[in-house]
């Protein structure tokens, strides 16, 4: 939550208005630029704060797996089931539910989460009788859930239920010198962690503002951490930026900007080669869970196995 712009300064005041309320929050923002960051401060400054924080992310969970993440099962519900496993609606009460990507979930569970929340109670897979459950559920996502509930992709009572207050989360090119205030305090953590003493030439920090950050602050975090653990010196004269828009030509052609999904493989391939190929360290460093990136990195394969669509003609 660091930076002092105008943006972050309005998104403070917002958080601050809406934490003590247990109303449930919808936060909106691009990926990479901090909406668990806005949901942890949310928790953390409510009458909720001394009980768990428990966040998941739906897209990361396999469609099979989705129910018994969030509503727990008992011994011998199904197979591999060995014994009793309480849900995260369980494991969040009388603190904060925090769902990541909540368009991603399946509609035959958004109908369940609904009713949970409707009743304040739930019940686990292979239960006869269900268990009261008390916690704030916040919210998040990237994609626009009103064009998704016109679209029948996502409830629209469960969107009305989601989204009873919402917080948008400024992308890192609309926070002006805010990215050279994150960027010095990534650098001076490596230095601690590394006990180094690197420094940024004024070439780098004026890559730093020239750049747009499409993978907004998670992009920045892996710059700056890939350029500090591969220099040589105590300097760090180039950042070894994407270009992630073309010039357009003399006639004028529409430039070309980096997809998420683009963007979102360099930030993985960035963490992999800064950690020598470890995925567990690299999904640290990203972030995310191990089993995300190798979610993540599966849809990555798959799509540049997918034969190219036909040319129009």
């Amino acid at each position: 939550m660091l930076g002092k712009s105008a943006a972050m300064t309005e998104l403070r005041k917002q958080i601050a208005k809406l934490a003590d309320s247990d109303l449930p929050v919808l936060v909106q923002g691009e990926t990479g630029s901090g909406k668990e960051l806005v949901a942890r401060a949310l928790h953390e400054q409510s009458a909720r704060a001394g009980a768990a924080f428990v966040a998941e992310n739906c897209s990361a969970i396999p469609g099979e797996l989705m129910e018994s993440e969030l509503f727990g099962h008992c011994k011998g519900a199904f197979t591999g089931a060995d014994e009793d496993r309480a849900g995260l609606l369980e494991l969040a009460s009388d603190g904060t539910l925090f769902l990541d990507e909540v368009g991603d979930m399946p509609l035959e569970l958004q109908a369940k989460l609904l009713r949970a929340l409707q009743e304040g109670r739930v019940r686990r897979i292979g239960a006869s009788a269900s268990v009261p459950v008390n916690f704030r559920l916040i919210t998040a996502t990237h994609k626009d859930l009103q064009q998704m509930v016109a679209d029948r992709r996502f409830r629209a009572d469960l969107f009305y239920r989601v989204a009873a207050a919402e917080v948008a989360v400024p992308p890192l090119r609309e926070r002006g010198r805010d990215v050279l205030l994150l960027a010095e305090h990534f650098l001076a953590q490596l230095n601690e962690r590394h006990r180094r003493q690197v420094a940024m030439s004024d070439a780098a920090w004026a890559q730093l503002q020239s750049y747009p950050w499409p993978g907004n602050v998670r992009e920045l975090e892996h710059v700056v951490s890939r350029a500090f653990l591969l220099v040589d010196g105590d300097t760090l004269d180039a950042l070894q930026l994407p270009e992630p828009v073309l010039p357009s030509d003399a006639a004028g052609s529409p430039t070309r900007v980096l997809t998420l999904a683009e963007a979102e493989e360099q930030a993985i391939q960035a963490a992999l080669a800064a950690t020598n190929g470890d995925k567990t360290k690299a999904a640290r460093l990203l972030r995310i869970s191990r089993t995300a990136i190798y979610a993540k990195l599966g849809r990555i394969r798959d799509a540049k196995r997918a034969p190219d669509p036909p040319g129009d003609e």
